[in-house]
């Protein structure tokens, strides 16, 4: 069933289809885009900081004495993915605090999401032209990180960068989560609904998106921080010992949620496009 989306009256979204995003992912072979995902953080890992800055960060982490804010939220984590039967491990450390961690505002979030979903969307091969109409209609030049910003303004993108921005439909369903659009966020067993994420942005600009918006706390969302690092050990862990994930947990869709949430919490001090998901 064709979906015609429009955020303007001179914004047309007619040709393209939300549904398509599901069946795009569906197509694709998972093994592919886990492998080109993984090529891809690799190589934006080590841009990000040098091997001693990013050392010295780590130790002081985990040399600090941990809070008891921090010890609940991981047993309660840890209980939690018992249930599910996802492996989890004792010494696997604890998450920054709410005293520690970074508070983002709504505002900063909302554009952090709009320019997401603009690189989604150009991911999954919307035209350029309407990629610069929504860029004017959200007055979004500034929202790009510096790889996001280099990609809108390529005519021409690799595969593989195409594939970079479409998974970050996963980080954009964290945002949205985190300004209150999105009810809860399930499991990672299966990609989010990308027609519901992009219809939040079908009749609003940028000021009513921010005014509808209606913050978590961040609590809340430190909660689901500590859960994804977790989920995202038993992940990595199963991929190490060449096994199946465990739980029917998506590999994709764990590092994308964690990428996205680690940024939520100011993990390491790091900007969007340096993000790194140690487990």
């Amino acid at each position: 069933m064709g979906w015609n989306f429009m955020f303007t009256s001179s914004v047309n979204f007619s040709r393209w289809h939300p549904e398509l995003s599901i069946q795009y992912f569906a197509r694709m072979n998972m093994k592919y885009f886990l492998g080109v995902l993984s090529i891809i953080i690799c190589v934006s890992t080590l841009t990000a900081q040098t091997p001693a800055e990013r050392k010295v960060k780590i130790e002081q982490k985990e040399a600090a004495q941990p809070s008891e804010e921090a010890k609940a939220r991981k047993v309660k984590s840890m209980e939690r993915l018992k249930k599910e039967g996802v492996p989890v491990i004792e010494h696997l450390p604890v998450i920054a605090d709410s005293k520690e961690a970074t508070t983002r505002t709504k505002e900063v979030i909302a554009k952090r999401a709009i320019a997401v979903t603009i690189a989604a969307v150009k991911g999954e091969g919307l035209d350029q032209a309407t990629i610069d109409s929504l860029v004017i209609k959200f007055g979004a030049h500034e929202f790009f990180s510096p790889e996001e910003a280099a990609f809108i303004k390529n005519t021409k993108p690799t595969q593989k960068e195409r594939i970079q921005f479409s998974w970050r439909y996963e980080c954009l369903w964290v945002l949205l989560w985190s300004l209150g659009y999105v009810d809860e966020l399930k499991k990672p067993e299966g990609i989010c609904d990308v027609a519901k994420a992009v219809g939040f942005l079908r009749d609003r600009d940028l000021a009513k998106f921010i005014n509808d918006a209606k913050l978590r706390p961040l609590e809340l969302i430190l909660d689901e921080a500590d859960l994804i690092y977790r989920y995202h050990w038993a992940v990595v862990d199963a991929r190490l010992k060449s096994k199946e994930s465990p739980a029917k947990l998506e590999g994709g869709v764990v590092k994308e949620r964690h990428y996205a949430l680690n940024w939520l919490t100011g993990y390491m001090d790091q900007k969007w496009d340096d993000i790194s998901t140690d487990t």
